[in-house]
């Protein structure tokens, strides 16, 4: 196994830039897998909702797996391979949202599997179809309700027999009439909490059973067990959910209303779930929940990722553990030392702070205020050595003047966060954030989330300048052509952040190699695998 390098080090010039250049030339601008990350806004609110492309896993191997994706031009996938035994039936999937919501979509893929349906890649001529939504915020619900329309679009001409909807939308609109009297060609819808019944629910359709249509079940008192998923991530990283659902009250936010109050997954079910995915080929795991910090305090009474951590990091097999989601409180000294001191957790950090302004952070409910928030900031980048920060920023929240955006723009400009995305605050039907004065034209929300994004964009410009001349280690994505792949450093989050784009060995996806970074390419970087480091690993 590769040395991790947290501690990034020179590297001496020579002729290997010319080299790198040279495998380059010829590579197409725009190619599949090449991304412009930043002030991108599908890719930008990915956290809060976007279109999966998804991959779908045949071990050994893996085949790239279109589900739903009119407007690619790549050619068309091979089908995935049927199960084992007799076919029910044969479905397509559409994972809409964040990374939790694609936990739901693999257990439901994997539920399917197990009850004898075939996924395949093509919505037409698919028994019938599933989409799992996403309801958090405006964009995301309509997006969601484009896709459901598409898929009964498709029904309507004969494409598929049903269509089916989970997720975030349906508990949504549950207390507003519900998305069936919306849009009432829709044949079963299925809450959040009802995807392990997902199997029953194909079956009254293939069936042609029209009753109870409706599937939703009441938030669970104890966590769901996420093994045995189907899993439509890469073979070498997954996402671990440990726990569901939110106890905090931020005024803007919805979730707890369709996703329930918080509660923790236990420790060894999430250690037993972690083995099953590294046996399954995972290298990278990406630990995820809606309020990460406060991982046990309903259980156990106490916080206690700290302690998971720390089991987590003993597993055999496991290259980097990234944490996603931490809210700025229950951030304890002794989470920081377990962070740096750990070979295995990666220095990368998701820490949604939303403002800096203690007013504004007070309306927000957030529970923390700007003193707060600078000085967590400031202790994680003493104590955590080349810690990379992602954060989140809501702009135009209602009643935030002029001075309260200052504040928040020098905030950004000060602090310089190598990752970031800022939204307009979205007025949400239902949310205590309506009820609040001062709202403010949506125009100038919008200009001050732009007005933070072009900030932003020369601070990861310059930190991606930064790191040319150095080498670090990095994770192999996807290979383009032969010769040439695109992979992540460690601060580097997938679908969310930058790329590296790899020249000069003959790498795999799910291969750690150390690369010589040589020059920017907007936000993303290009690199060459390090010669003599590799050789001295094959020797190893």
């Amino acid at each position: 196994m590769l040395q991790r390098r947290w501690n990034i080090g020179p590297i001496d010039a020579d002729d290997r830039s010319a080299h790198f250049l040279a495998n380059l030339s010829g590579f197409p601008s725009g190619s599949a897998g090449l991304r412009q990350v930043g002030y991108n806004p599908q890719r930008d609110h990915n956290e809060y909702g976007g279109r999966l492309h998804c991959v779908f896993q045949d071990k050994p191997s893996m085949t790239l797996l279109p589900i739903v994706d009119s407007s690619s031009d790549s050619q068309p996938a091979p089908q995935a391979p049927e199960p084992e035994g007799t076919v029910r039936g044969t479905y397509a999937f559409v994972s809409l949202g964040c990374p939790k919501n694609l936990v739901d979509s693999e257990k439901m893929l994997g539920a399917l599997s197990q009850e004898g349906y075939a996924l395949v890649s093509e919505a037409s001529g698919a028994d019938f179809v599933i989409v799992n939504t996403c309801g958090f915020i405006e964009s995301s619900r309509d997006e969601s309700r484009s896709v459901i329309q598409e898929m009964l679009d498709l029904k309507k001409a004969g494409g598929t027999r049903g269509v089916i909807v989970a997720g975030c939308l349906p508990e949504r609109l549950e207390q507003d009439g519900g998305l069936l009297k919306e849009m009432p060609d829709i044949d079963h819808v299925v809450g959040v909490f009802g995807r392990d019944e997902i199997a029953s629910v194909a079956r009254n359709l293939t069936g042609g059973i029209a009753e109870q249509r409706e599937l939703f079940r009441p938030a669970p008192i104890r966590s769901q067990n996420d093994q045995t998923r189907l899993r439509i991530t890469p073979s070498h990283y997954a996402y671990l959910k440990i726990s569901e659902g939110c106890d905090r009250t931020c005024t803007f936010c919805s979730i707890p209303s369709m996703r329930g109050r918080h509660v923790t997954k236990p420790i060894e079910m999430v250690i037993e779930e972690a083995r099953e995915l590294i046996d399954d080929g995972v290298r990278e795991l990406i630990l995820v929940a809606q309020d990460t910090t406060y991982y046990g305090m309903d259980l156990y009474g106490e916080v206690r990722l700290a302690a998971l951590l720390k089991e987590l990091q003993q597993l055999p097999g496991l290259d980097w553990i990234r944490l996603m989601y931490l809210y700025p409180i229950n951030f304890s000294d002794e989470l920081i030392d377990v962070i740096a001191q750990s070979p295995t957790i990666i220095p990368y950090l998701d820490m949604p702070l939303q403002h800096i302004n203690s007013r504004v952070l007070k309306r927000m409910q957030r529970r923390v205020n700007g003193d707060q928030t600078r000085e967590l900031v400031d202790k994680l980048r003493q104590r955590i050595p080349n810690v990379v920060l992602r954060t989140t920023f809501i702009t135009g929240f209602p009643g935030e003047t002029d001075a309260e955006f200052a504040d928040l723009r020098n905030f950004v400009e000060e602090t310089r966060f190598e990752r970031m995305g800022v939204f307009p605050w979205s007025p949400e039907p239902g949310t205590p954030a309506m009820k609040l004065d001062g709202h403010l034209p949506e125009e100038v929300r919008n200009e001050r989330r732009d007005e933070l994004m072009e900030l932003q964009q020369q601070i990861a410009f310059d930190h991606a300048d930064s790191l040319i001349g150095y080498e670090l280690d990095v994770l192999i994505d996807e290979i383009i052509e032969p010769g040439v792949a695109v992979g992540r450093t460690f601060a580097d989050a997938p679908e969310i952040d930058s790329s590296v784009i790899v020249t000069g060995a003959d790498v795999s996806p799910g291969d750690m190699v150390p690369v010589e970074l040589m020059q920017r390419d907007d936000y993303d970087l290009v690199g060459v695998v390090s010669v003599q480091d590799d050789l001295d690993h094959q020797e190893d």
